[in-house]
């Protein structure tokens, strides 16, 4: 009889979680002290994911790793061009996504989300900003409804002042990490 019969509510981490996870804290360390996340963390953790994946599983682990890359990769492209996001933290998610494939590396985006959206509003209250931001927000909304999406519009809608804070996203893809540990996959 293996332990996980005699402890039926433990839940052992899928292969490579734990890998992930001190490689999201480390990319989180150095977001939080140098905004940066090196590349070196992050296509090395996605070359280390993939050897790990393939060794462990083969052929089917390697195709599961460039899923988890490619789908870490894409959640995070439409944020990041829209200047939202860092490109140290798209690669970080994708390098994740090479250990956790793709299952596991959308529940981590989901949860990251979540984490990301709270520090989000914390920063903007701190700043005394959020006011400022949800009263552009609303006009931004009423904006697009009423000129459907005209040049005019478009053209007012980044006015250049007031840049948003920075945000240490590689913070909230580490406790996205553990909320997935904790919790584990949002699909089956």
């Amino acid at each position: 009889m293996g332990y996980a019969e005699m402890i039926p509510w433990l839940q052992l981490p899928p292969p490579g979680a734990l890998s992930a996870l001190l490689l999201s804290v480390v990319m989180a360390v150095g977001d939080w002290r140098s905004r940066r996340i090196p590349n070196y963390l992050t296509f090395g953790g996605a070359l280390a994911g993939m050897v790990f994946q393939t060794a462990v599983f083969g052929w089917e682990g390697l195709g599961q790793a460039i899923s988890g890359m490619s789908l870490g990769l894409g959640l995070l492209l439409l944020p990041y061009i829209l200047g939202g996001m860092g490109a140290g933290d798209v690669k970080a998610l994708a390098a994740l996504g090479a250990w956790l494939g793709p299952k596991g590396i959308f529940s981590v985006f989901c949860y990251m989300g979540i984490i990301g959206g709270i520090m989000s509003l914390g920063v903007l209250l701190w700043k005394g900003i959020l006011w400022s931001y949800l009263r552009r927000g609303w006009a931004w909304l009423v904006n697009m409804v009423l000129c459907r999406g005209q040049k005019i519009f478009w053209k007012s809608l980044h006015p250049g002042e007031n840049k948003t804070p920075g945000l240490p996203y590689g913070v909230a893809i580490a406790a996205g990490m553990v909320i997935y540990l904790i919790r584990g996959n949002l699909v089956q």
